[in-house]
């Protein structure tokens, strides 16, 4: 690392959302996540303290935003604290940014929760943001400050590709899914098709028709989050009434509210693979389920940002050789 290009010493912190990927993460940059003091008073009120010296240092804060709201306002508090303890520059590390489903004002009278959070992030002290597959990519823009949006695709296309799929057809479950899907076709050397389908109500989906030939192929479809699992185990259902030969599902945040795992583990999908931007209990693990890490992932990015290097590198995905033009199938 260049000295004349880094920042004061690094210091890594966590909040209670996701340890266990916090420690990943510190044992891939050498240091240890463990210095903060966080607990509740009797009412909830949640009281957070720094246990190492700050001053002039480089921290890097991880913390998902999943729900309950507890998890936001954890964060905010150890932002405040970091920049109230003279830290050179504070970078939020937040694998998951909760509230990314309300990014626009799309009904009468409803919140931009999205763009609230963002505010209360950057007044809170951040100077920086990192993150995993927004739900939209138009989030960014909220941030009045540096935002590095990385995508967690690395991690599952390298898992898919040594299964060597003949055949293989990348599914959208949705319209908004279709780049992020076009993505996972282009780098997996597959095909491509679409799932239309319709919200009558939230978190309630209908599949209306499968545009694309699935019949006798193996299917993957990727979406950035499951949350109760309706959308996800209609898909695969439908693929299968289809002629689909086996479904696989990958997607980055593993909400699993309500009765996902139980839809999921009842719907005839092969594998469904998550990664552990958010804390998985036992309870919400199955037997088809599979668990990637993005902690390399997160800890190249804070090398990189804290050395100021490019961030870049970790958006691409290099293609295999021989990968064929996307289609639709």
């Amino acid at each position: 690392m260049d000295d004349k290009n880094a920042r004061g010493p690094l210091l890594l912190l966590a909040g209670r959302a996701n340890r266990p990927l916090a420690s990943e993460i510190a044992d891939k940059l050498g240091t240890t996540a463990d210095g903060v003091s966080i607990f509740n008073f009797a009412d909830g009120e949640i009281f957070v303290r720094i246990d190492r010296n700050a001053r002039g240092r480089d921290v890097f804060i991880i913390q998902p935003t999943v729900a309950n709201a507890d998890n936001i306002m954890e964060l905010l508090l150890l932002i405040d604290a970091a920049k109230r303890a003279s830290a050179e520059r504070v970078t939020a590390v937040v694998p998951y940014f909760g509230y990314g489903r309300q990014d626009r004002k799309d009904q009468p009278r409803v919140a931009i929760g999205a763009k609230l959070v963002a505010n209360l992030m950057v007044a809170a002290g951040a100077d920086r943001v990192v993150s995993i597959d927004f739900h939209q990519h138009q989030i960014q823009g909220f941030f009045d400050i540096p935002v590095d949006h990385l995508y967690a695709a690395p991690v599952f296309t390298d898992y898919f590709h040594e299964k060597r799929f003949s055949n293989l057809v990348v599914v959208a479950p949705d319209v908004g899914s279709g780049k992020m899907a076009r993505g996972f076709a282009k780098r997996l050397g597959a095909s491509f098709a679409i799932i239309d389908k319709r919200r009558p109500a939230a978190n309630v989906a209908e599949v209306l028709n499968v545009v694309g030939d699935v019949a006798g192929r193996t299917c993957l479809v990727t979406d950035d989050m499951i949350d109760t699992g309706g959308t996800i185990a209609q898909g695969v259902h439908a693929l299968k009434e289809r002629g689909a030969k086996r479904v696989y599902v990958a997607a980055t945040h593993a909400l699993l509210s309500n009765e996902a795992v139980e839809r999921l583990e009842a719907s005839p999908l092969e594998e469904l693979v998550v990664t552990n931007t958010i804390l998985i209990p036992d309870a919400k693990r199955f037997s088809r389920m599979k668990v990637l890490s993005v902690a390399d992932l997160l800890a190249r990015a804070i090398t990189y940002i804290h050395s100021n290097a490019s961030v870049s590198q970790l958006f691409a995905i290099k293609e295999r050789k021989g990968s064929p033009k996307v289609a639709l199938a």
